[in-house]
């Protein structure tokens, strides 16, 4: 990967159906050159998804939840794993070093559903011993592509 690449990839961070001609004229490289290149960074599973940003609120979910966890004993951590993924209420799973063992971002309608995600799906799970539930109050950055 070269500097050409690495413009490629921010052009298509900021607009992910940006066009090779539009991608072209920025980084100085004929139409067919450019799509070589993307096809290439797919290849190499550099350029994993192509995806959009909407608006939550718009859509419904007002309530952003970080929710801490913990896992009672390692033999419930494959259980964990493999259930967790499965709620859509779960944006991001994070394994963690420190306190916890793992980091949820949940994205939820309202408190309501949050009690029911809490007690419903993630306390029916075996092994999670603990969990801590933090509300974000609002968003000063949130960058999904570095």
């Amino acid at each position: 990967m070269d500097i050409i690449d690495a413009k490629i990839l921010e052009a298509l961070k900021q607009n992910g159906r940006s066009t090779a001609s539009d991608i072209s004229k920025k980084v100085n490289l004929s139409v067919p050159a450019v799509s070589e290149r993307i096809k290439k960074l797919e290849e190499a599973n550099i350029i994993e998804q192509y995806t959009i940003k909407v608006n939550r609120g718009k859509m419904g979910y007002k309530l952003l939840a970080i929710v801490f966890v913990n896992i009672d004993h390692t033999t419930y951590i494959q259980q964990f794993r493999e259930s967790i993924i499965q709620f859509t209420e779960v944006i991001e799973c994070h394994h963690m070093a420190g306190e916890y063992d793992y980091m949820l971002k949940v994205l939820i309608e309202d408190t309501a559903e949050l009690e029911t995600f809490l007690n419903d799906k993630l306390k029916s799970i075996r092994g999670v011993q603990t969990s801590n539930t933090l509300i974000v109050l609002s968003t000063l950055k949130e960058k999904l592509n570095r």
